[in-house]
């Protein structure tokens, strides 16, 4: 089975692999080397490594490999049906500030109850950082049902505080967050932080918060927080630009053929015209940063925030014969005013750069959010 999993995955990079160089590997090569290794004996987990090592060497930074186990978690989350044991949030790793940063919270979750909010902060977990050189230390948060952990939480620009949660089954999907500012002269403007594309719920929830937000009064503009989405699926990402746009938006390109971006225009109570401000970060990426550049090719968004990395290359799923599966560069973006540029060599350029630490301002103070409604207010 290892054997014929390695030739399925070999195969797959090496008919459809976006770039036909392989970015220099010799990838002949690389199936000899491998399969001399699963004939000299790996067992499921060393195998399952090598496998994802190979895919990792091609060194685009986006193509990834998945064991049976991973997949079929994926699956779950993308599906919006999370179910594990803990506390119920999403995470971002900050490991420069030694924390981990809240950004999606399960509704009726221990956290919740605990009064934890979007932007807090996780440094420990029962005394022990939640950081250590290999990365977050999930085992701190979940546990056995009816298990606690106290956990040390800081608000941005607060002190540490003490909160003790005890863990319980977590289901269904994390809530997108959204939220009306109003300014001093009576505008409206709509908030939306959009995490990831990787749940098939988000658009619907987009829709749900737009309409929300403007059933009574309308809205005078919307900002998109889009700092720490690192992408997910096609049609999540067409589902949320179509409240915002429509037509022919671009395309999809790869070895053999191109493909345009079309999308049907979702108008929920004047979402297609009311100004648009997106902000993007060093966590915008995929279709995250597709998102932005889109909207703002078209001129439909005002991009403001930090150039984001330029990792673009849109991945098509394969499915191996023990359920294990890769996800593989096959196609890129070329936008649709702009077809020369090349958005995973620049990134997506914010027309205003302003930088700021997400994990260390809340939404008030927020610069980015601040030069989003100066800009969406001006005269």
């Amino acid at each position: 089975m290892q054997l014929q999993v390695l030739e399925e995955l070999w195969q797959v990079v090496n008919d459809e692999y976006l770039y036909q160089d392989f970015n220099g590997l010799d990838w002949d090569a690389i199936y000899t080397e491998y399969r001399d290794r699963v004939e000299n004996g790996l067992n499921d987990e060393e195998f399952y490594r090598a496998m994802g090592e190979m895919v990792f060497r091609l060194g685009d930074e986006h193509s990834t490999f998945f064991s049976p186990e991973q997949a079929a978690e994926e699956d779950s989350g993308y599906a919006g049906n999370y179910e594990y044991v803990g506390i119920g949030v999403m995470t971002i790793a900050v490991p420069e500030r030694q924390r981990i940063t809240i950004i999606s919270i399960f509704p009726d979750s221990p956290a919740v109850e605990a009064g934890i909010e979007v932007r807090d902060s996780i440094i420990a977990a029962d005394g022990q950082p939640i950081l250590d050189e290999n990365g977050v230390r999930h085992s701190l948060l979940r546990g056995p049902e009816g298990s606690t952990v106290t956990l040390t939480v800081m608000q941005p620009g607060g002190e540490t505080r003490q909160v003790q949660l005890t863990r319980r089954r977590i289901t269904g999907a994390p809530e997108v967050p959204y939220q009306v500012l109003t300014t001093p002269d009576g505008k409206r403007i709509g908030y939306i932080l959009l995490v990831t594309f990787n749940d098939n719920t988000i658009d619907d929830q987009v829709g749900e918060a737009l309409r929300d937000m403007s059933s009574t009064t309308p809205l005078d503009g919307v900002i998109i927080d889009n700092r720490m989405n690192n992408g997910g699926a096609s049609n999540v990402l067409k589902g949320t630009l179509a409240y915002f746009s429509g037509g022919t938006l671009g395309h999809f390109v790869n070895r053999q053929a191109e493909e345009p971006l079309n999308l049907q225009g979702i108008d929920i109570n004047d979402s297609q015209r009311y100004p648009v401000v997106v902000l993007t970060g060093d966590g915008t990426a995929s279709f995250g940063e597709i998102f932005a550049g889109v909207l703002q090719d078209i001129g439909r968004a005002y991009v403001i925030g930090e150039t984001t990395a330029g990792n673009v290359e849109i991945l098509y799923v394969y499915t191996f014969s023990d359920g294990s599966r890769a996800w593989i560069a096959h196609d890129t973006f070329r936008p649709l005013n702009q077809p020369d540029r090349d958005w995973e060599a620049t990134g997506i350029i914010p027309d205003l750069i302003i930088r700021s630490n997400w994990d260390e301002v809340t939404v008030e103070n927020d610069p980015a959010i601040i030069a989003a409604i100066e800009f969406i207010t001006r005269d």
